[in-house]
């Protein structure tokens, strides 16, 4: 059997900058087992996995160790790829996911997530914070993730996380932020539990960071920055309970897979 297989660069117009994601097209789902192995061996932070039918297509997602309910950026390489290839006939595709139904249009800012958004909930600064570092100023828990705000751009930058004890924390990942000079926010992303110590942009995050920052700074629109070593810039637009997220992407390479 033979696969097509995409690397896409998210949320950048720059090759080797943003998220880099792969992205297997298939005829019909295959085992679980399979698709877990593809993503260990591709070793990126994420693999998306889709099938199509008729105008709707089907998704799943795979970091290198197990298979998560969202992922942004590898949704908006999927999508690059399905308008790439032509499977589509206008400027929006649908996929099915385990968190529903998420919508992909080709507009004038690049391509636009529309995801649910999840509002954080305050909590308590958790014991395990000394293994993030710096001084947190507020904690949230948001699902299956949890947000750290520090007090500034400079805190977040400087933190030098222990990822060998992250990984007993029982969270998906933990996003750390602060407001920022030039972009209304910046984070950074941790997920040592889920296989990635460091994602470079991570839209998931942002269907909860565009929530707290929206009541914040009392604004819907946002300009954010994701501050690890690749970068990736997102603009973020929350309308109700969905949060509409816009980047651009970049094919780095095609190939086969030969299973």
């Amino acid at each position: 059997m033979k696969l097509d297989i995409y690397q896409v660069d998210a949320f950048t117009n720059e090759l080797f900058k943003g998220n880099p994601a792969m992205v297997v097209p298939l005829p019909f789902w295959i085992s679980d087992d399979v698709m877990q192995n593809i993503a260990a061996e591709n070793n990126l932070s994420e693999t998306a996995f889709y099938v199509r039918n008729s105008e709707v297509a089907e998704i799943r997602w795979f970091t290198p160790t197990v298979e998560v309910d969202l992922c942004g950026h590898a949704t908006l390489a999927a999508a690059f790829v399905v308008f790439k290839r032509g499977e589509v006939a206008d400027n929006q595709v649908v996929f099915n996911s385990r968190s529903g139904a998420l919508k992909v249009d080709k507009t004038l800012d690049g391509l636009e997530l529309d995801f649910p958004a999840t509002v954080p909930v305050a909590a308590e600064v958790p014991d395990w914070i000394k293994n993030v570092g710096g001084n947190p100023v507020e904690a949230y828990s948001c699902e299956d993730d949890f947000l750290l705000i520090y007090d500034s751009e400079e805190a977040i930058r400087n933190l030098t996380p222990d990822f060998t004890a992250l990984k007993r924390v029982p969270v998906r990942g933990i996003i750390c932020s602060s407001t920022s000079n030039r972009y209304d926010f910046v984070s950074r992303f941790f997920a040592p539990a889920a296989g990635i110590d460091e994602d470079p942009v991570t839209g998931s995050a942002h269907t909860k960071l565009a929530p707290y920052w929206a009541k914040v700074l009392k604004k819907e629109k946002l300009l954010a920055k994701q501050i690890s070593k690749r970068g990736g810039e997102l603009k973020c637009n929350l309308q109700g309970n969905r949060v509409k997220i816009s980047g651009d992407a970049t094919l780095f390479l095609k190939g086969e897979i030969y299973l």
